[in-house]
């Protein structure tokens, strides 16, 4: 059924705008369905083309889909409202934010020297100890580290490459179930996302071939720590996905390390073999704070030149200030040794509520990182139910592309002395939505 609100504006521009401020502001909902073109013609005396122009514009910045003969709807996860989490209900345990342990977390120090006075860093954009201290850092994962630059964090870092490098309407291939903010992101860009499944070694060589064989100009993947699957590169997987992308030698690969230090399992990196164009993206906000957006990449010459020459444009360069404060951090006995802690106590409770839900009979999977994925036939049973346990999970939607429903449980600050009473009121809650759905 067609929207009841009312579109308007006498140019393309005009009209796409009014849709997307309906979208912004909530008025239009999504999947509610547009106007047909004609129609809306002559609702606003102007001719079809105009329209045509206006949802063209629209589909091309994700705002809006085109469903053949089900016409133009606003898209599941409109480019304008990105899939923000619902508020955690006042009383429940959170389990839904993907965050780190506050807990496990250093105490945050600004540097003692601040830059003096007001001048500009664009000459020299990297302090050179922690440029030096990044290649050491990459290069011990067997990253190659011959071109390194800095960003405002691993999405902004990625932003900025998938900007340079595409155009509106390109292709990019993105993990199903992924980060829902990097699927926003690529919407955002007015690029398509084309869907590649996962497991729990992350990409699937054979999706990810059918997704180049769509003409993609980008892949973004996550070789450790997978959000929200927790899949993680093996040797193997790593040399077959390698063997996929040596094919197409004119894509961009950007390896999105997010966890690093504290993923739980070792990094088999893409980018050492033989690629032609590859990025690999390290961020420190899950181990030294959240607080802390700075990102690292390796890349290669041309890569490095691109991004680079859009950041001296734009921001121009990551703070000192904040480069200084990561600098310390990382060169800190005492931080390095809270974040082994940190590393330790993730892994061991990630995998004591995988155990604890498979003793129960439920399928879970968690390979590395700091969240759980649970595969469900009914999301929002799943959720509501275990919300009346005293729990908030994510519900699976906003990752999710193509892939079946499931719901993701961030195991960071869950105590292994919790796992098994969580596993037990999953367990309940999904035999009490078999029996009011019958599964």
């Amino acid at each position: 059924m067609a929207i009841r609100y009312g579109i308007t504006g006498g140019t393309a521009k005009a009209i796409s705008a009014s849709v997307e401020r309906a979208v912004t502001e909530g008025a239009l909902e999504p999947g509610a369905a547009l106007p047909p073109v004609r129609r809306l013609a002559d609702d606003l005396g102007v001719s079809p083309g105009t329209v045509a122009t206006a949802y063209k514009e629209l589909r091309q910045r994700g705002i809006v889909v085109t469903r053949g003969r089900g016409g133009t709807v606003v898209a599941e996860g409109p480019g304008v409202a990105s899939r923000r989490p619902p508020k955690v209900p006042e009383g429940l345990r959170d389990l839904a934010g993907g965050h780190p342990d506050p807990a496990l977390l250093p105490e945050l120090v600004p540097p003692v020297r601040l830059s003096p006075g007001s001048r500009s860093h664009r000459s020299v954009p990297r302090l050179p100890r922690l440029e030096e201290t990044v290649r050491e850092w990459l290069a011990a994962d067997g990253v190659p580290a011959g071109h390194v630059t800095f960003a405002h964090g691993a999405l902004d870092m990625i932003g900025r490459l998938l900007s340079v490098e595409l155009r509106p309407g390109d292709a990019v291939a993105v993990e199903d179930p992924g980060y829902h903010h990097l699927l926003d992101l690529v919407t955002a860009l007015g690029l398509r996302t084309v869907a590649v499944t996962v497991d729990d070694e992350g990409m699937r060589p054979e999706a990810l071939r059918a997704a180049l064989r769509e003409g993609v100009r980008a892949v973004v993947c996550v070789p450790r720590a997978q959000n929200p699957y927790g899949g993680c590169f093996s040797a193997a997987r790593r040399d077959a996905l390698a063997r996929v992308l040596r094919e197409a030698p004119d894509v961009l690969v950007i390896e999105n390390d997010f966890a690093t230090e504290i993923a739980g399992a070792p990094l088999h990196s893409v980018t050492g073999a033989g690629l032609a164009r590859w990025a690999h993206v390290r961020t420190v906000t899950k181990f030294l704070g959240t607080d802390l957006r700075w990102a690292a990449a390796a890349c290669d010459a041309t890569t490095l030149a691109r991004h680079d020459g859009r950041l001296l444009l734009t921001s121009g360069w990551v703070s000192h200030l904040l480069q200084e404060t990561v600098l310390g951090l990382m060169g800190d006995a005492a931080t390095s040794a809270l974040v082994g802690r940190a590393r330790e106590a993730y892994a061991r409770r990630r995998r004591t509520l995988v155990d604890e839900l498979g003793r129960h009979g439920i399928a879970a999977h968690g390979a590395s990182g700091m969240n759980v994925w649970v595969p469900v036939r009914d999301e929002s049973a799943v959720v509501n139910g275990l919300r009346s346990y005293g729990w908030w999970v994510a519900a699976g939607a906003r990752f999710r592309i193509g892939s079946a429903p499931g719901v993701r449980i961030t195991t960071s600050a869950l105590p292994t002395s919790d796992g098994a009473r969580l596993a037990r009121d999953f367990a309940a809650v999904l035999g009490e939505s078999q029996a009011t759905y019958g599964g």
